[in-house]
């Protein structure tokens, strides 16, 4: 289980790296209702950085696990409008968009293993 949580953290640390070097891919699947959509990219990338830190280390894991399920809900919405828009749009990676849903609640139930009351 534990080499989990370090899969688990490189994918946090890539796509918190990814806000920084493809900021204008995550400022297009935001909703339009949610203002400062560039100050919120980069925000949401540090966060990501900082959960894959915070789970690499024995001493801040449950915090970053918990960070991370806050994480993982808080962008939620953003995931909701890719799949809109690619319907939308026709896009031929709605599918992509669509299976990116339920994933989400994978990669809670994720961190969840992380916390103190996951078990690990």
């Amino acid at each position: 289980m534990q080499y989990s949580k370090y899969i688990l953290a490189i994918i946090l640390i890539f796509a918190g790296v990814m806000h920084f070097v493809k900021p204008y891919f995550f400022i297009k699947i935001m909703p339009s209702y949610i203002p400062f959509h560039l100050k919120l990219v980069y925000i949401s990338g540090l966060v990501e950085i900082l959960c894959g830190i915070l789970l690499l280390f024995p001493q801040t894991q449950n915090i970053g696990a918990k960070l991370s399920i806050a994480l993982f809900i808080a962008v939620f919405p953003a995931n909701i409008q890719m799949a809109k828009d690619f319907y939308t749009e026709n896009h031929p990676y709605l599918w992509l968009a669509i299976l990116r849903l339920p994933l989400q609640l994978v990669l809670i139930w994720w961190a969840f293993k992380f916390t103190n009351y996951g078990g690990s």
